[in-house]
């Protein structure tokens, strides 16, 4: 159904356009904000949402040599470029993508290598996502993309009971480890039901794959390579409120980051905090906050992988800290705060302090104009620190 609507959006005949709220331009996906739009001359203003973060960037990285100024979109398109100019093997494929796709991760790289290695699929993720197991299975280095991450699911059977369990089915004689799936994640601002979802825990519940969420431009790029050289079937969301919004230098070579490693972002002693993606950013807010105001010092964990994830360094922290609060913009209930918090109080016990605090979205469908009241900001997480200290 949600295929069949874009199909008609997208129609020639169609009477509707997509406008980028960011700058006004018709056919501009890279903005912030995208609305749907009459063709017509009215000059609808719309006002644009603040964010309910600030981008902090990381120190420069020089040990991977020269580096350059790039948004996440672009730390992408640098990670796919280095790979079909050093695999030949290497296919990206997906809606739109030969033209550079909605957010522009592939912009110029069907002109450099060829319709051949970059090309467009019909709008059908269950196809995209079978057509990359083939690919992989047969030998290539399959890079699919699916145009957000709400439209995954058309694709599960095909992630769960294929991809996944290929190489176990098979006792190992085939594999498509070589397929990554690609996914614009998390909220924007203005995405709604359908452009703003973070599905990662029902990935993480199925053996056999690798779920990774970067934070900043520089992750994108390292998390991404890694992906692609991993032999077990990736899915890598990326935050695209992150595409523009977050700038770095990354290095223009390639370069790994390893996978199933946290990274401490800052440390801390009182209160161990632990997300992913754009969560990290309000996380890092929260700890000056907690320091500013409460003389809390806060140790910030960015889990970076979700499946398999870092269950050692989380649970160092909580022994260090005796307090383990973990957010993310998913609904509440099974998400993956709880499989962490599940881990820990098996783990650490005897350590805890306090009781550990989950602050995510409600159980409830993904709001548009009630979205500042949905997200799990700082405030929130500040107001889940004081408890946890005051217990």
């Amino acid at each position: 159904m949600a295929a069949a609507a874009r199909f008609f959006i997208r129609g020639a005949n169609s009477k509707l356009s997509i406008t980028g709220i960011g700058n006004g331009s018709q056919s501009s996906f890279g903005g912030t904000l995208v609305k749907l739009s009459p063709c017509s001359n009215s000059r609808t203003k719309t006002q644009r949402r603040h964010a309910h973060f600030t981008f902090q960037p990381d120190p420069e990285r020089t040990q991977y040599g020269p580096t350059q100024k790039m948004n996440l979109f672009q730390s992408v398109t640098s990670a796919l470029d280095n790979t079909l100019a050093t695999d030949p093997t290497a296919v990206i494929f997906g809606e739109d993508v030969a033209f550079g796709g909605v957010f522009r991760c592939t912009v110029g790289l069907r002109d450099k290598y060829g319709k051949d290695r970059v090309f467009n699929t019909p709008l059908c993720e269950q196809g995209i996502v079978g057509f990359g197991i083939g690919a992989a299975v047969a030998g290539a280095t399959a890079i699919a993309e699916i145009q957000f991450a709400d439209y995954i699911y058309p694709a599960f059977d095909q992630i769960v009971n294929e991809a996944a369990k290929y190489r176990y089915r098979s006792g190992n004689l085939f594999d498509c480890g070589s397929l990554t799936i690609r996914a614009p994640w998390g909220c924007v601002g203005h995405g709604s039901l359908y452009h703003s979802q973070s599905p990662e825990a029902f990935f993480a519940h199925c053996p056999g794959i690798k779920v990774v969420i970067p934070r900043s431009p520089v992750q994108a790029k390292g998390l991404l390579l890694s992906c692609i050289a991993d032999q077990n079937p990736c899915i890598f969301f990326e935050p695209k409120i992150l595409y523009r919004a977050a700038v770095e230098q990354v290095p223009v070579e390639p370069y790994t980051i390893p996978l199933s490693q946290a990274d401490i972002v800052q440390e801390g002693s009182d209160v161990t905090l632990v997300a992913w993606g754009t969560q990290i950013h309000v996380m890092r807010e929260v700890a000056n906050m907690a320091q500013e105001k409460l003389g809390v010092s806060c140790e910030v964990i960015d889990l970076q992988t979700i499946l398999p994830w870092d269950v050692e360094t989380v649970c160092k922290s909580v022994v260090k800290t005796g307090r383990l609060l973990i957010s993310h913009e998913a609904p509440i209930t099974g998400g993956f705060a709880a499989e962490i918090s599940s881990s820990v109080q098996e783990e650490c016990f005897l350590n805890l302090e306090a009781p550990i605090s989950r602050v995510c979205g409600y159980d409830t469908p993904f709001p548009h104009i009630f979205e500042p009241f949905y997200i799990p900001d700082k405030w929130k997480c500040f107001d889940a620190i004081k408890k946890m200290i005051n217990y």
